[in-house]
């Protein structure tokens, strides 16, 4: 089994994995929020996956974790990621990222160290963890590191060769 395998459904219920939501491509796995200063992220995702997503493809992960920034239904989070930031790619259903709730795929993503050589937990909203097509990580980048970031884009780039 590989963190392909891991079920996840989608942002509307559909019952699927996280394979499913790569659809066998490189991704770039963000856990997201839409009332959080660092929300305008979503504008670099979508540039990304605007220009990369026909071998490329970006998830978005809504958690509510980190000061109830992601409070919505998943309708509400659907609409807001449409009409605000015209969001293409795929989205997974709410989850939990740390804690006792965490979701299996979490479980394995935070044993992954950051660019400092920190593993552990999630820190906040939009922490990015860059996937392989066979579903390995291949980089983890904090919050902060916006999704145009040099070192982002060289690290996915690198994935597409």
């Amino acid at each position: 089994m590989t963190l392909l395998d891991t079920p996840l459904a989608r942002l509307d219920g559909t019952p699927g994995t996280l394979g499913d939501l790569t659809g066998g491509k490189p991704a770039l796995l963000v856990n997201v929020a839409s009332k959080c200063g660092l929300t305008p992220q979503y504008t670099g995702l979508e540039e990304l996956q605007t220009e990369l997503g026909d071998r490329f493809t970006v998830v978005g992960l809504p958690c509510n974790q980190f000061g109830g920034q992601e409070p919505g239904s998943s309708e509400e989070i659907a609409e807001f990621c449409s009409s605000t930031y015209g969001v293409s790619f795929p989205m997974s259903e709410k989850i939990e990222v740390n804690g006792d709730g965490r979701h299996a795929l979490y479980t394995e993503l935070v044993q992954t160290p950051d660019e400092s050589g920190t593993a552990g937990d999630i820190s906040w909203n939009f922490e990015k963890f860059l996937l392989a097509s066979d579903g390995s990580v291949v980089a983890r980048f904090g919050p902060r590191v916006e999704p145009l970031d040099e070192r982002v884009v060289t690290a996915i780039q690198a994935q597409l060769a």
